[in-house]
This record gives structure tokens, C-alpha cells and sequence, in this order.
């Protein structure tokens, strides 16, 4: 595991609650992670969703993985829990705005002691969004504890791929990304297996580099006003902004970072 000791949740809360939230938005639509629909279809289906089961989203941001599972899994109910009040008002609001509100409730707290009961969700689920979450083992445990046994954890995430992050590397890539860590695959398998999981999946899904590749492609040539907007036309901050990015571009095409997808089932 990659660390950096400089990063906590309340820089998380001020990414999400500000124009470097809405930035991501921008660029990755209202589903902020690798892949948007696609991926969340390739991560049901790995995981076997069936219809009617209820799930809790742990780092729900928007709302928009729930929104996904109520309409093309036909999830019979979801929680979202998030520790950010800006992206739960937004998702209470959309939710309302396309009439799910009565399938879809949020709960602001830390994922790692989310308050809900033991076993009380058929599956737990997350895309690309655990890489915020300072403690892992705590998340991990936490996930384990809210499913119910013979239940599903399925999520999707930032992971450290191979060839390792070098110090370097990995103290500029989480920096810029607000993660306090960064796990690998093996890493991951084994907190849930210590959780008392058993893993049915964990791979690699491939798509990082040339999702990068497309964010990039996009804000030079489609959406550079739009991005300028959100940050006060602030053409500095956007060249910054715009060199990391070409970073992480380099890191993934190196195969130092990627999209993991995971999928593992609670023992009974």
C-alpha cells in the first residue's frame, strides 16, 4: 500500500463540495467513475444482481451507482451513505427529479461507521470511490458487517497496478487525487477474505489508460470553456490541473495505476 500522511476526509469533503468536484462531473458525467454505464453493467453482471435484492452504495456521492442499480437491475432499494452534504443534496434532489426517491434514501456519515444494522443489505456496492477512504481494513470490515451472509461486495476502484508506484510516483499521484492510500489487488483480496469472504473475482478491468486518454481528449478539444467556467477562468489552474492529468496518463499507460474490479461473496 501507497500512503500519504497529508491527506484526511475533510480534503475529500472540499473536493466534493466545490469546482474540482463539478470538474469531474464535467469530464466523467454524473457517473464520476471509469467507464460510466458500461462499467457499472459489467460489475452488475459479474456480481450476479438479481432483481428485488436491497444494497447499500458506500461512497455514494451522487447517487447515481443507486439510480443505475433501481433502473437496470431493478434493485428494490437502495442506502447511499457519504460523508459530503453538497453531493447528498444534489442526489436527494435528482433523485426526486426522476421520481426514485421512494427507492433511494442517503445517510451522511463516515463509510467506515455508517450506523446501519448488521446483515441488513443484500449486497454492498462502490465504483471507483473507495480510494478516498483513509482506512481500508475499517471499510472493508464495515462492508462485511452491513452484508447479509451469503451476500455480495461488488465494487470497482483505483488500485496500484504492476509495475509498482514509485515513491515519487505515488506521493505526486495521490496528492493531486486526494487519496490517502492506494491498494493493489492482492491487498484488497485479502481484507475481504479476512472479513470473512470468499472471492469470486479480481481483476484488472483495463480500461484506465484509455479512459484517461479520452478525459484529455475532451477537455482540449470539446470542453476547455466549460472546464475554464467551473474554475473561475483561472488558465493557470487549468494548466496545472491539465499537466497531472497528463501524468496519471503516464502512469496508467505503464500500467502503475488502473481500474480494479472486485467481486466477493459472505460466507454463511
Amino acid at each position: 500500500m501507497k500512503t500519504i500522511n497529508t491527506i484526511h476526509l475533510a480534503d475529500v469533503q472540499s473536493v466534493y463540495s466545490g469546482p474540482e468536484g463539478d470538474l469531474w462531473e464535467l469530464i466523467m458525467g454524473e457517473q464520476i467513475h471509469i467507464g460510466g454505464l458500461q462499467s457499472s453493467m459489467d460489475l452488475a453482471e459479474k456480481a450476479g444482481l438479481a432483481a428485488g435484492k436491497t444494497g447499500v452504495d458506500l461512497c455514494c456521492c451522487n447517487g447515481a451507482g443507486m439510480r443505475f442499480l433501481v433502473r437496470f437491475r431493478q434493485a428494490a432499494r437502495m442506502t447511499g451513505v457519504d460523508a459530503t452534504s453538497h453531493v447528498i443534496e444534489r442526489g436527494r434532489r435528482r433523485c426526486g427529479e426522476e421520481g426514485l426517491a421512494g427507492r433511494i434514501q442517503f445517510v451522511q456519515a463516515n463509510v467506515m461507521e455508517t450506523g446501519l444494522p448488521d446483515g441488513s443489505a443484500d449486497f454492498v456496492w462502490g465504483e471507483d470511490a473507495w480510494c478516498y477512504v483513509e482506512d481500508k481494513a475499517k471499510l472493508i470490515a464495515e462492508a462485511a458487517r452491513l452484508t447479509r451472509p451469503g451476500g455480495t461486495i461488488a465494487f470497482t476502484d483505483w488500485i496500484e497496478g504492476s509495475p509498482e508506484l514509485t515513491t515519487a510516483e505515488a506521493q505526486r499521484y495521490l496528492s493531486f487525487m486526494k487519496f490517502p492510500n492506494v491498494l493493489n489487488l492482492e491487498e484488497y483480496k485479502d481484507l475481504l477474505v479476512r472479513n470473512g469472504c470468499e472471492m469470486a473475482r479480481a481483476e484488472d478491468t483495463g480500461r484506465f489508460a484509455p479512459y484517461v486518454d479520452l478525459y484529455l481528449d475532451m477537455l482540449n478539444r470539446q470542453l476547455t470553456y466549460d472546464a475554464l467556467k467551473i474554475i473561475g477562468f483561472n488558465q493557470e489552474l487549468m494548466q496545472a490541473m491539465g499537466g497531472e492529468m497528463r501524468f496519471m496518463r503516464e502512469l496508467a499507460h505503464a500500467g502503475k495505476i488502473a481500474q480494479g474490479l472486485f467481486v466477493a461473496r459472505k460466507k454463511k
